[in-house]
């Protein structure tokens, strides 16, 4: 059995139909879900969506471990503060 040689890709540059030729792209994170994350791609130039890609977690692989919020210190006027 042949073993998969990519692991996942990551485009760098995709063709912009607006800009007319392929631009740099930035990748925003959409969705978390279930199933995996949800990523959009933006033309750099001009913002416009290129794309999307699902990031899953791999079988076998624990689900990373959720953080902990930490309490935020807010600082009021005359040197009172609260938690929020």
């Amino acid at each position: 059995m042949p073993t998969p040689q990519f692991g996942s890709f990551v485009a760098s540059e995709l063709y912009c139909p607006k800009c007319k030729s392929a631009q740099p792209v930035r990748e925003k994170l959409l969705l978390v879900l279930p199933s995996g994350e949800l990523h959009e791609y933006l033309c750099s130039r001009c913002a416009t969506s290129l794309g999307e890609r699902t990031v899953t977690q791999p079988a076998g692989l624990p689900a990373p471990p959720k953080r902990r919020r930490q309490a935020a210190l807010r600082f009021m006027p005359g040197g009172s503060h609260k938690f929020l």
